[in-house]
């Protein structure tokens, strides 16, 4: 199916990421934004409402997070493309609706444009430090998908594919950007309408007597009912059957919350992104995601001109976790090394996949800032010189870490 042309700004612009996500929203076929005011993300709540009336759609600014999300919900359930766009504390309060979210598979988009943290933290710096919150935030088990850009190019095209594959699998996607990302500025192609291809809803086309809500097709998915055309609908927060009912006590509880996994990770090759170069006879891998991403290029250059030979894997899928390609590294490099602006986070997932096979370096960052790109050079150095075994995760203290930390800390440093 292709875009409305009334939903798409096609031409070139000198954009943020901000931006670009609010636009890249509205061509994906955006309906409905709910959301409250929060830095560094408000900027695409305002690019979308400023032109969202000329297509037919909304924004209306809730009195806070935990209304936004549930609007959103409600928005997705009335038949809209829905999203909401926020940023660390403000995702923290969506978290126990996502969860509500996941368990009646609603289709919809999450903008999390992250700061530094935890409470208010560094509310207009950037930070990485709310990815495993991304995945593991609300209670139970369930699964969604996070895509990480790193361009207000890609913050206008990932936009698109995340509604997208909350529209093919029926579960909240994370667009897990960052505040440089948000507010860096770049140049911006908008394609004509014909040319961005959007996921129609999976509407259920049969009879209102036969209907299910949640009786799942041979891809593991259910047709979601379609506001107005009289289906019986009881939907609930509790474990239920395909009616939409709560479980009875001899009905199995687990087969339900089972599929919700198996939609995801069945279907893992179809959903994965990565960005890979140079990674088949290298003896370290770079793995990076969002802003950290560009600052470890310099950095990989750096080693590179000393002789190394390093990979680069970017994550642009970081949920669910590219598993079986971290496994398949591990077993012919010496090492991984992890650029995170937090202080460990996915790189515990790295050192999981490589169940011993390859030491980790994690190279930390407290946040409101980026790496120097010399110390992901010297982690990469580390890494080399390492013997092919796991000595445990590598902390690799940056220089600023190492005069906070050991005490040679003064302001003019």
């Amino acid at each position: 199916m292709k875009a409305d042309p009334k939903s798409v700004l096609t031409g070139v612009y000198y954009i943020d990421g901000d931006v670009a996500a609010g636009w890249g929203a509205l061509a994906a076929g955006c309906k409905f934004i709910a959301g409250y005011p929060i830095t560094p993300s408000t900027e695409a709540a305002e690019a979308f409402a400023r032109v969202a009336p000329k297509a037919g759609a909304i924004f209306i600014q809730m009195e806070d997070e935990l209304a936004s999300i549930a609007a959103v919900l409600g928005a997705a359930w009335g038949g809209a493309k829905a999203m909401t766009i926020t940023s660390g504390p403000g995702y923290s309060l969506m978290m126990e609706t996502i969860g509500y979210g996941a368990m009646l598979e609603t289709p919809f988009v999450l903008l999390n444009v992250q700061r530094g943290g935890p409470s208010t933290g560094v509310p207009t710096k950037t930070g990485q430090a709310d990815m495993m919150q991304s995945r593991w935030g609300s209670h139970g088990d369930y699964e969604i998908i996070a895509i990480s850009p790193d361009s207000p190019q890609e913050m206008f095209d990932y936009t698109i594919k995340a509604f997208n594959l909350a529209e093919k699998y029926r579960c909240p996607v994370m667009i897990m950007a960052d505040e440089c990302v948000g507010h860096m500025t770049e140049k911006v192609v908008i394609p004509a309408a014909d040319e961005i291809e959007i996921e129609p809803r999976n509407f259920y086309k049969g009879s209102a007597e036969e209907y299910l809500p949640f009786k799942p097709g041979s891809d593991l998915i259910p047709q979601i009912a379609k506001a107005g055309d009289g289906l019986n609908l009881f939907i609930s927060g509790l474990a239920h059957n395909e009616k939409g009912y709560p479980v009875k006590k001899d009905e199995p509880r687990g087969i339900y919350l089972k599929r919700l996994i198996d939609k995801i990770q069945k279907n893992k090759d179809k959903i994965i992104e990565l960005k890979e170069e140079e990674t088949e006879n290298c003896e370290v891998v770079v793995v990076s995601y969002g802003i950290s991403s560009r600052v470890a290029i310099k950095g990989i250059d750096m080693a590179r001109e000393k002789g190394i030979k390093v990979g680069n894997l970017r994550l642009v899928t970081v949920w669910p976790f590219p598993d079986e390609k971290i496994r398949e590294l591990a077993n012919r490099v010496k090492a991984f090394v992890v650029p995170e602006i937090n202080y460990g986070q996915i790189v515990f997932e790295i050192e999981r996949c490589c169940d011993g096979k390859a030491n980790v370096v994690l190279v930390p960052h407290g946040g409101a800032g980026v790496h120097n790109p010399q110390d992901i050079c010297d982690a990469i150095e580390l890494g080399a010189q390492k013997e092919k075994k796991s000595e445990g995760i590598i902390e690799f203290k940056t220089r600023l870490e190492k005069l906070v930390f050991e005490g040679n800390w003064s302001a003019k440093e």
